[in-house]
């Protein structure tokens, strides 16, 4: 893992009730909820504004891996 951000008393107390909901260790969630946020993100806006293009192949918001619907709790 490259970057570990420290998360503030509210987001870990929502990030653990996602994962409760999930039946998923935190860690498990929030990989979940990362990859369902590109259904309310602007995925052009991102690459507008990226600053690495080394992966635009494998990136989540590269036009044949954006997900335009789903569900992130079934």
């Amino acid at each position: 893992m490259a970057y570990t951000p420290e998360l503030s008393l509210k987001s870990s107390q929502t990030l653990r009730r996602i994962a409760w909901a999930l039946d998923k260790p935190m860690t498990k969630s929030l990989e979940d909820v990362l990859q369902s946020v590109t259904m309310f993100i602007d995925r052009k806006k991102i690459c507008s504004k990226c600053k690495d293009n080394s992966i635009c192949q494998e990136c989540i918001f590269n036009d044949k891996n954006h997900k335009v619907c789903g569900k992130l709790i079934q």
